[in-house]
Protein backbone atom coordinates (compact mmCIF):
# COMPACT_ATOMS: atom_id res chain seq x y z
CA UNK A 1 0.00 0.00 0.00
CA UNK A 2 1.72 3.62 -1.27
CA UNK A 3 1.69 5.67 1.88
CA UNK A 4 3.55 9.43 0.89
CA UNK A 5 5.72 10.72 3.12
CA UNK A 6 4.41 14.62 4.72
CA UNK A 7 7.32 15.55 1.50
CA UNK A 8 5.56 13.43 -0.78
CA UNK A 9 1.68 15.01 0.31
CA UNK A 10 3.26 18.38 0.18
CA UNK A 11 4.20 17.96 -3.38
CA UNK A 12 0.85 16.31 -4.42
CA UNK A 13 -1.12 18.81 -2.56
CA UNK A 14 0.98 21.39 -4.81
CA UNK A 15 0.32 19.09 -7.78
CA UNK A 16 -3.04 19.05 -7.47
CA UNK A 17 -3.56 22.68 -7.13
CA UNK A 18 -1.36 23.34 -10.44
CA UNK A 19 -3.62 21.54 -12.42
CA UNK A 20 -6.81 22.82 -10.61
CA UNK A 21 -6.03 26.21 -11.96
CA UNK A 22 -5.30 24.77 -15.45
CA UNK A 23 -8.83 25.02 -16.77
CA UNK A 24 -8.47 28.99 -15.41
CA UNK A 25 -5.23 29.96 -17.37
CA UNK A 26 -7.23 28.36 -20.34
CA UNK A 27 -9.85 30.84 -20.12
CA UNK A 28 -7.31 33.38 -19.03
CA UNK A 29 -4.80 32.57 -22.58
CA UNK A 30 -8.20 32.17 -24.60
CA UNK A 31 -9.30 35.42 -23.67
CA UNK A 32 -6.01 37.28 -24.42
CA UNK A 33 -5.59 35.54 -28.06
CA UNK A 34 -9.14 36.08 -28.84
CA UNK A 35 -10.00 32.12 -29.24
CA UNK A 36 -13.20 32.80 -26.92
CA UNK A 37 -15.42 31.83 -30.00
CA UNK A 38 -18.27 33.66 -31.54
CA UNK A 39 -20.36 33.75 -28.10
CA UNK A 40 -17.44 34.86 -25.20
CA UNK A 41 -19.98 35.06 -22.49
CA UNK A 42 -21.41 31.43 -23.28
CA UNK A 43 -18.13 29.92 -23.82
CA UNK A 44 -16.95 31.14 -20.39
CA UNK A 45 -20.34 30.28 -18.92
CA UNK A 46 -19.92 26.88 -20.60
CA UNK A 47 -16.41 26.22 -19.19
CA UNK A 48 -16.96 27.50 -15.64
CA UNK A 49 -20.18 25.51 -15.12
CA UNK A 50 -18.35 22.68 -16.52
CA UNK A 51 -15.49 22.33 -14.36
CA UNK A 52 -17.47 23.30 -11.08
CA UNK A 53 -19.19 19.87 -11.73
CA UNK A 54 -16.04 18.23 -12.79
CA UNK A 55 -14.33 19.30 -9.31
CA UNK A 56 -17.87 18.05 -7.47
CA UNK A 57 -17.69 15.02 -9.37
CA UNK A 58 -13.54 14.18 -8.38
CA UNK A 59 -14.34 15.33 -4.55
CA UNK A 60 -16.98 12.61 -4.39
CA UNK A 61 -14.62 10.37 -5.97
CA UNK A 62 -12.23 10.65 -3.02
CA UNK A 63 -14.22 8.66 -0.28
CA UNK A 64 -14.35 5.32 -3.03
CA UNK A 65 -11.20 5.63 -3.93
CA UNK A 66 -9.83 5.91 -0.72
CA UNK A 67 -12.04 2.52 0.75
CA UNK A 68 -11.36 1.32 -2.41
CA UNK A 69 -7.60 1.25 -2.78
CA UNK A 70 -6.62 1.93 1.12
CA UNK A 71 -5.09 5.18 0.33
CA UNK A 72 -6.26 7.17 3.42
CA UNK A 73 -3.82 9.54 2.58
CA UNK A 74 -6.35 10.96 -0.32
CA UNK A 75 -8.15 12.31 2.18
CA UNK A 76 -6.11 15.14 2.77
CA UNK A 77 -6.70 16.37 -0.67
CA UNK A 78 -10.05 16.17 -0.58
CA UNK A 79 -10.34 19.91 1.15
CA UNK A 80 -8.46 21.55 -1.80
CA UNK A 81 -10.34 20.21 -4.41
CA UNK A 82 -13.91 20.41 -2.70
CA UNK A 83 -12.43 24.59 -2.52
CA UNK A 84 -11.94 24.45 -6.03
CA UNK A 85 -15.60 23.43 -6.68
CA UNK A 86 -16.62 26.64 -5.18
CA UNK A 87 -14.27 28.55 -6.45
CA UNK A 88 -15.25 28.09 -10.51
CA UNK A 89 -19.06 27.96 -8.85
CA UNK A 90 -18.65 31.78 -8.22
CA UNK A 91 -16.36 32.42 -11.36
CA UNK A 92 -19.80 30.62 -12.98
CA UNK A 93 -21.88 33.31 -11.31
CA UNK A 94 -19.86 36.13 -11.26
CA UNK A 95 -20.11 35.47 -15.03
CA UNK A 96 -23.61 35.46 -14.96
CA UNK A 97 -24.14 38.47 -12.51
CA UNK A 98 -21.25 40.39 -14.74
CA UNK A 99 -21.46 40.28 -18.18
CA UNK A 100 -25.32 39.08 -18.38
CA UNK A 101 -26.46 41.82 -15.43
CA UNK A 102 -23.57 43.76 -15.17
CA UNK A 103 -23.93 43.81 -10.88
CA UNK A 104 -27.75 44.89 -11.50
CA UNK A 105 -29.06 42.94 -8.59
CA UNK A 106 -33.14 43.80 -9.03
CA UNK A 107 -32.68 42.25 -12.90
CA UNK A 108 -30.66 39.28 -11.89
CA UNK A 109 -33.27 37.86 -8.91
CA UNK A 110 -36.15 38.57 -11.54
CA UNK A 111 -33.70 36.03 -13.70
CA UNK A 112 -33.41 33.87 -10.79
CA UNK A 113 -37.24 33.49 -10.21
CA UNK A 114 -38.26 33.14 -14.07
CA UNK A 115 -36.05 30.72 -15.22
CA UNK A 116 -36.04 27.28 -13.54
CA UNK A 117 -32.54 26.06 -14.94
CA UNK A 118 -31.47 29.21 -13.40
CA UNK A 119 -33.26 28.89 -9.96
CA UNK A 120 -31.78 25.61 -9.57
CA UNK A 121 -28.11 26.56 -10.25
CA UNK A 122 -28.52 29.76 -7.73
CA UNK A 123 -29.87 27.37 -5.14
CA UNK A 124 -26.78 24.87 -5.88
CA UNK A 125 -24.40 27.93 -5.44
CA UNK A 126 -26.03 29.06 -2.24
CA UNK A 127 -25.67 25.88 -0.71
CA UNK A 128 -21.93 25.42 -1.28
CA UNK A 129 -20.99 28.66 0.29
CA UNK A 130 -21.50 27.04 3.59
CA UNK A 131 -19.80 24.21 2.91
CA UNK A 132 -16.38 26.49 1.77
CA UNK A 133 -17.27 28.39 4.63
CA UNK A 134 -16.52 25.58 7.37
CA UNK A 135 -13.98 23.53 4.90
CA UNK A 136 -11.22 24.53 8.24
CA UNK A 137 -10.21 22.50 11.00
CA UNK A 138 -11.46 25.60 13.33
CA UNK A 139 -14.88 25.19 12.33
CA UNK A 140 -14.44 21.39 12.26
CA UNK A 141 -14.27 21.87 15.95
CA UNK A 142 -16.49 24.44 16.51
CA UNK A 143 -19.48 22.60 15.18
CA UNK A 144 -18.76 18.99 16.28
CA UNK A 145 -18.40 16.02 13.89
CA UNK A 146 -21.59 15.59 14.04
CA UNK A 147 -23.47 18.60 13.14
CA UNK A 148 -20.10 19.42 10.36
CA UNK A 149 -20.78 16.46 8.94
CA UNK A 150 -24.34 16.93 8.77
CA UNK A 151 -23.60 20.10 6.99
CA UNK A 152 -21.56 18.64 4.53
CA UNK A 153 -23.66 16.41 2.97
CA UNK A 154 -25.34 18.98 1.53
CA UNK A 155 -23.20 18.53 -1.18
CA UNK A 156 -25.25 14.84 -2.16
CA UNK A 157 -28.04 17.67 -2.82
CA UNK A 158 -25.79 20.22 -4.29
CA UNK A 159 -24.49 17.77 -7.24
CA UNK A 160 -28.06 16.43 -7.84
CA UNK A 161 -28.89 19.90 -8.42
CA UNK A 162 -25.70 20.93 -10.39
CA UNK A 163 -26.66 17.92 -12.54
CA UNK A 164 -29.96 19.37 -13.21
CA UNK A 165 -28.82 22.50 -13.44
CA UNK A 166 -26.60 21.26 -16.64
CA UNK A 167 -29.26 19.16 -18.14
CA UNK A 168 -31.97 22.02 -18.55
CA UNK A 169 -29.06 24.00 -20.16
CA UNK A 170 -28.55 21.36 -22.21
CA UNK A 171 -32.22 21.14 -23.31
CA UNK A 172 -31.81 23.90 -25.51
CA UNK A 173 -29.94 22.00 -27.92
CA UNK A 174 -31.12 18.79 -27.43
CA UNK A 175 -27.60 17.81 -26.35
CA UNK A 176 -27.73 15.44 -23.47
CA UNK A 177 -24.44 13.38 -23.95
CA UNK A 178 -22.69 15.15 -21.13
CA UNK A 179 -25.41 15.74 -18.66
CA UNK A 180 -26.39 11.85 -18.80
CA UNK A 181 -22.45 11.05 -18.05
CA UNK A 182 -21.64 12.99 -15.33
CA UNK A 183 -24.97 12.12 -14.39
CA UNK A 184 -23.94 8.80 -14.37
CA UNK A 185 -20.67 9.27 -12.46
CA UNK A 186 -22.09 11.35 -10.01
CA UNK A 187 -24.95 8.65 -9.32
CA UNK A 188 -22.54 5.97 -8.90
CA UNK A 189 -20.55 7.82 -6.59
CA UNK A 190 -23.60 8.21 -4.46
CA UNK A 191 -24.65 4.99 -4.64
CA UNK A 192 -21.30 3.42 -3.87
CA UNK A 193 -22.31 5.68 -0.73
CA UNK A 194 -25.32 3.88 -0.35
CA UNK A 195 -24.25 0.44 -0.61
CA UNK A 196 -21.13 0.89 2.16
CA UNK A 197 -23.93 3.05 4.54
CA UNK A 198 -26.23 -0.59 4.22
CA UNK A 199 -23.38 -3.13 4.49
CA UNK A 200 -21.65 -1.27 7.26
CA UNK A 201 -21.12 -3.17 10.52
CA UNK A 202 -23.21 -0.77 13.57
CA UNK A 203 -21.32 1.17 15.87
CA UNK A 204 -18.32 1.35 13.28
CA UNK A 205 -17.62 4.72 12.99
CA UNK A 206 -15.75 6.73 10.15
CA UNK A 207 -13.73 9.69 11.87
CA UNK A 208 -15.05 13.28 10.59
CA UNK A 209 -13.08 15.25 7.52
CA UNK A 210 -12.63 19.19 7.17
CA UNK A 211 -13.78 18.31 3.89
CA UNK A 212 -17.14 17.68 1.52
CA UNK A 213 -17.29 13.63 1.32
Amino acid sequence: MFNPTARQLQLFKVIVFIAALIPLGRLVLFGFTDRLGANPIEFITRSTGDWTLYFIAITLAVTPLRRLSGWNWVLRLRRMIGLFAFFYATLHFMTFLWFDHFFDLAEMWKDVLKRPFITVGFTAFVLLIPLAATSTNGMLRRLGGKRWQALHRLVYLIAGLGILHFWWMKAGKNDFAQPILLGSIIGVLLLLRVYWKVTQPKGRKVPARPAAS
